[in-house]
């Protein structure tokens, strides 16, 4: 695994434990979870995007209604 040893991985979580604390560590692996979560949902989603603003849908609506539009 990249050519690191079990000393080095040991090392390397020494490191991160000094840093950030004990207690903050479950809430950074929750926040890089989350974004790996994201990451693989945001590449198998289809490339779709709807640009139509809402608002000028919904006021052409309106017009199209009260017939100011024409």
């Amino acid at each position: 695994m990249f050519g690191l040893g079990i000393q080095e991985l040991v090392i390397i979580l020494i490191i991160v434990v000094v840093l950030f604390g004990a207690s903050r560590l479950p809430e950074i692996g929750r926040g890089v979870g989350q974004a790996i979560k994201n990451f693989k949902k945001a590449t198998s989603e289809p490339d779709e995007i709807d640009v139509t603003p809402k608002n000028s849908k919904i006021k052409e609506d309106k017009e199209k209604e009260t017939g100011k539009g024409d």
